[in-house]
């Protein structure tokens, strides 16, 4: 008898578990409605930072979530629920509007970067807030840069190829996220108008460690430079690692060595003071 009720409860298990993920995935989504009404997100900003000259070439966008007693939640603990969801659009659009005014009153070329989600650039959606989104700030295209994830590359459906070589029509330059760890095929990249690879955080964690650590660094490098891309480096934490890198020839860099991710008026101040910054 006992043997025949296992299988029962752990399927009483499995069945409570997916339950309780889906009212869990709704209340997170009602939140993020509620916060695109209040005004409850918060765009922070940390610097890119050129490792040959160590000036700022621009910031990257990161989104927070407004809690009246946990402070700003990440968007790693939102984001990817949000994704699964139409309300990305929303959010994504939100983003794309805050970022592209503030990004307007950076002196000079400063460039703005943000992450697209997969979602968001099905149905075309994307573009029309993109060009929104650039006509009223009077931000140029060129100075704003979005970064793909490997599963864009992977599915080429119509969607994808559409948008991509819609924004490369545009002037908007595109990166690759998390280079090095994943599965996007050089063959696919040569395809694509990628102008930046961005080595992920974990090959930069261990560097200076060992020796298979650098030459793993060295190969996505020279791999990025035969594509004709530019290669940052994500997650610098400490001068060594800085130093291994600009030895290697990786040519930009982001992480808290440089600066912690700051608000906007913080990463304002900063470029206006300095649009040329030296940060090392």
């Amino acid at each position: 008898m006992a043997a025949e009720s296992a299988p029962h409860a752990a399927r009483e298990l499995r069945q409570r578990t997916a339950r309780r993920e889906i009212t869990e995935r709704r209340r997170i989504t009602q939140r993020l409605r509620q916060a695109l009404l209040s005004g409850g997100f918060v765009l922070q900003y940390q610097p890119l930072v050129s490792l040959r000259t160590g000036y700022i070439r621009g910031a990257e966008t990161i989104i927070r979530l407004q809690h009246s007693r946990r402070g700003l939640i990440a968007a790693a603990h939102f984001m990817p629920i949000a994704e699964h969801s139409e309300i990305i659009n929303d959010v994504g659009g939100w983003m794309l509007q805050q970022a592209c005014m503030q990004a307007a009153s950076w002196p000079g070329d400063l460039s703005v970067a943000l992450t697209l989600s997969q979602r968001h650039m099905q149905g075309g959606r994307l573009i029309r807030q993109l060009l929104e989104s650039l006509s009223a700030s009077g931000l140029p295209a060129e100075r704003l840069e979005l970064e793909l994830t490997e599963a864009m590359l992977i599915d080429d459906n119509d969607d994808n190829v559409f948008a991509l070589r819609t924004l490369q029509g545009l002037g908007v330059r595109l990166a690759l996220n998390n280079f090095g760890t994943g599965y996007a095929s050089l063959s696919a990249l040569k395809r694509l108008p990628i102008a930046t690879l961005r080595l992920d955080r974990s090959l930069i964690h261990n560097l200076g460690e060992g020796v298979a650590d650098a030459a793993i660094v060295q190969a996505a490098v020279k791999a990025g430079h035969a594509l004709g891309c530019a290669v940052l480096a994500d997650g610098v934490e400490s001068e060594a690692q800085l130093a291994l890198l600009s030895e290697i020839g990786c040519d930009e860099g982001q992480g808290p060595y440089f600066s912690q991710p700051v608000a906007a008026a913080e990463i304002a101040a900063m470029l206006a003071a300095s649009p040329r910054e030296h940060l090392k």
